[in-house]
């Protein structure tokens, strides 16, 4: 007889784990009108740290330039330890590629907007991510990636 483990999921600790803030360009830059071209990446990480915790990073890369010349290149990776124990394995995926980057958002985005301003550059505020959406993207790219592979 298997004794049922519990389902449980929470959160241990959320923290930022890495912080970078260029300006190559200053202070030139500030000489010029702000009218910038604007490009962000997200990127996703999960790592099983053992005993059911995982770590789940969200990096989040803004870089803005003014023609050619980058006015400043903001790039955070904010984190969590996430307990996860009895949880059924086609609900990890969407539990760590959905909940947790979700859950992470906010820290992040504070985090950025805050070091763009201490740069000296407008406020700058993250749009909403759709996470559902993108994890769905991705769910869907692995499915074609395995189908032409056995092709």
């Amino acid at each position: 007889m298997t004794e049922e483990t519990q389902r449980q999921f929470s959160i241990q600790r959320i923290y930022t784990k890495d912080i970078s803030f260029e300006t190559p360009n200053s202070p030139e830059i500030f000489m010029q009108e702000w009218k910038p071209q604007i490009n962000v990446n997200l990127n996703n990480a999960v790592k099983d740290l053992g005993e059911g915790n995982i770590e789940v990073a969200l990096t989040v890369t803004v870089t803005a330039k003014i023609e050619d010349k980058t006015a400043f290149l903001a790039e955070v990776t904010q984190a969590g330890i996430f307990l996860a124990q009895g949880i059924p394995e086609e609900e990890m995926g969407p539990l760590l590629g959905i909940y947790c980057p979700n859950t992470l958002f906010p820290y992040v985005r504070e985090v950025v907007s805050d070091l763009i301003v201490r740069g000296s550059f407008p406020q700058f505020l993250l749009a909403p991510v759709n996470f559902e959406a993108l994890y769905a993207q991705q769910v869907q790219q692995q499915k074609q990636a395995e189908e032409s592979a056995e092709h």
